[in-house]
């Protein structure tokens, strides 16, 4: 397959996974609604071909806003029984804040919007066409920012905390281990539909999600009032890639804001949160022990010490100092993550040294595009052009070799074994980021 049938196969899936009401599904049967993070990134792959689609897929995300600036990781567009958990169980309309017209979630994902934003803008031959979609769209995402900063950043440093795995976008990372062993969820007869899709061997387990749906009840119990949750629940962590995604969220909203001639005050508070955020990562989230940016359990005052694709998301919103960098860089191309003889395609989800290292399951060690489609454009901002050209094949082999799936396999050794990806097929955020990858030879 050469680049010109890629691009053309990663169009058709985001054309076929566009639903009424202009949102995209990240994939048909596993996931038939529309996700925050998501929709971020498919935005991105829409505006290589149709600006109009990426500026609806936003809208679409923004039409189901809380009344206090939240912005749900679901939203539940139209009824589908296939999934779960699905709104009952989530529960998010005991909320006072949420939409009473649309049913979604009470949980968020990474704030990738504000640089998304920028991407379409960027992206458009005709800029004119997007100024009155940015001007609304940059209110909407100012308040979702604040929303975060009022809330979710208890000690006032310019910190927010996740209060769900499932806010952190990597679902059963190996880094929550060490919080689930902090207490015990009770056991439930759960009816999920995934693994009815998935093999069971590429999903969390049962017990996985026991914890997930634990968390839930918690916030049920006080109707999703955050200052509630932060005093009951065991989970509370600062997550280097979701902070990571705010800051270059509000890096990319100043400068919007600077072009729709946006109040002072407001780009003035964009510029703030975005320091504030950098020198806190570094003063708390960095980790000389293990050169990398790591967790941080607030609830248990201590650095949770695993490495993962998320340590290097930093990069990306030009968190760290040259020298750090180098540091990261590093650590990227080490034995934990490159192999001792460049053995894997570049970046696994997790460190594959340690015994927690899975190749197959979801976030414990599979390669996923949107992350090294951020890890690129990270050592890209500080010239590391040569790895960044690594990561860029190795992204491109793996789809070109497997198929647009959702996750990947990253071991080379075995790459005549496998005959496709994990996950689901025809997904939308590697069919959107691939196209981007593709543009950028252009």
């Amino acid at each position: 397959m050469n680049d010109i049938e890629l691009a053309l196969a990663c169009k058709k899936i985001l054309i076929e996974n566009k639903r009424e009401g202009g949102f995209t599904e990240p994939t048909a049967t596993l996931y038939p609604f529309q996700w925050l993070w998501d929709s971020g990134f498919i935005a991105i792959g829409l505006a290589t071909f149709d600006i109009q689609a990426a500026m609806e897929e936003i809208t679409a995300l923004h039409s189901a806003q809380w009344s206090n600036g939240f912005v749900p990781h679901i939203i539940f567009h139209t009824p589908n029984e296939l999934y779960y958990p699905g709104p009952e169980v989530h529960g998010a309309y005991l909320s006072t804040f949420a939409p009473k017209n649309i049913a979604t979630t009470g949980l968020t994902q990474p704030p990738v919007i504000g640089f998304v934003l920028e991407k379409i803008y960027n992206a458009a031959q005709n800029k004119n066409e997007v100024l009155t979609f940015l001007i609304a769209q940059f209110e909407k995402t100012f308040k979702f920012h604040n929303y975060l900063y009022s809330n979710r950043d208890p000690l006032n440093e310019g910190l927010v905390y996740i209060q769900h795995n499932w806010e952190s976008g990597t679902d059963n990372s190996p880094a929550w281990d060490e919080v689930w062993k902090t207490f015990e969820a009770p056991h439930y007869d759960l009816p999920r539909r995934d693994i009815q899709h998935i093999n069971a061997e590429q999903r969390p387990t049962h017990r996985d999600y026991e914890y997930y749906i634990y968390l839930l009840e918690i916030f049920k119990s006080v109707n999703y009032n955050d200052a509630l949750i932060a005093e009951k629940s065991p989970f509370l962590i600062q997550d280097p890639l979701f902070n990571s995604m705010l800051a270059a969220s509000n890096e990319s909203l100043a400068r919007l804001g600077e072009l729709i001639n946006a109040p002072k005050n407001q780009i003035k508070k964009l510029k703030y949160w975005y320091n504030r955020t950098k020198i806190a990562m570094n003063k708390k989230l960095w980790s000389d022990a293990d050169n990398g940016y790591l967790h941080y359990d607030l609830r248990n005052k201590r650095l949770i010490h695993a490495l993962t694709s998320s340590s290097f998301a930093p990069l990306y919103a030009k968190i760290p100092n040259q020298l750090r960098a180098k540091k990261l860089l590093t650590t990227l191309l080490s034995a934990k993550f490159l192999g001792t003889k460049s053995e894997n395609f570049l970046c696994p989800s997790f460190n594959t040294l340690d015994e927690r290292y899975n190749p197959i399951k979801y976030w414990r060690g599979p390669v996923w595009v949107n992350m090294n489609w951020l890890i690129y454009y990270g050592l890209h901002r500080y010239n590391f052009n040569d790895a960044a050209n690594i990561i860029k094949k190795d992204t491109l082999d793996l789809v070109i070799k497997y198929g647009i799936w959702e996750y990947f396999n990253p071991d080379k050794k075995k790459v005549n074994e496998i005959p496709n990806g994990y996950g689901a097929p025809n997904f939308s955020w590697t069919a959107a980021l691939v196209l981007d990858l593709l543009a950028k030879d252009k």
